[in-house]
């Protein structure tokens, strides 16, 4: 049967780290004064981008830390205090919003990377299929990575809509919840981490 706390887990997990209420403002200011059919393309592009860079960790995480011969534990309280940062972030809301540049395609770069397949998303997907075990887990964990990306897709692709229903007093709401769940997350995967740690010792 399909594992539904696997999914459910990952998903909400990656809802609050990339957090696509919060990205909507940011993503209409990097594609203002652009025509309805380039925000369109800027949104596929955005998801797509995150989606890859989130898909080659998945699939290559335990080999790229084999080569760099870090441990589950030691990644998993790395990937706490990354967690804890970006938590902070949007409790705090000092997180700095990039600048529209002419020569690089805002959509791909900073957009795709790495504000949406940032250092905490990539952390979680790592430990995500690392911990999945069987055929059910597996196929769990990558349909809440394929969920999670077409809800931003839409996040932005309807991001003027959403901006007029909920205001800019809901975004703010919205973030500042998700930081106190993704800070919540952070600690408890840092709690994780040390306890393996000594547990092996």
């Amino acid at each position: 049967m399909f594992d539904v706390a696997a999914f459910s887990t990952l998903f909400v997990t990656l809802f609050v780290i990339m957090d696509p209420p919060g990205i909507t403002p940011i993503f209409l200011g990097l594609a203002a004064g652009r025509p309805a059919k380039v925000q369109r393309r800027m949104a596929w592009q955005a998801a797509t981008v995150a989606f890859c860079v989130i898909a080659v960790f998945g699939l290559f995480g335990r080999q790229i830390l084999g080569r760099l011969h870090i441990s589950t534990p030691a990644l998993m309280i790395a990937g706490g205090l990354l967690l804890l940062l970006v938590a902070l972030n949007l409790l705090t809301g000092k997180s700095e919003e990039p600048t529209q540049t002419k020569d690089v395609n805002v959509a791909l770069v900073p957009l795709g990377m790495p504000l949406l397949a940032g250092p905490g998303a990539i952390v979680s997907v790592i430990l995500a299929v690392q911990h999945a075990h069987g055929f059910t887990a597996q196929l769990a964990v990558w349909t809440a990575i394929v969920a999670i990306h077409v809800v931003l897709y839409l996040a932005m692709r309807f991001s003027l809509l959403i901006i007029r229903v909920i205001k800019d007093g809901g975004v703010v709401l919205v973030t500042r919840l998700a930081g106190m769940m993704l800070s919540a997350l952070a600690v408890q995967q840092i709690i994780n981490g040390v306890t393996q740690v000594v547990q092996g010792a």
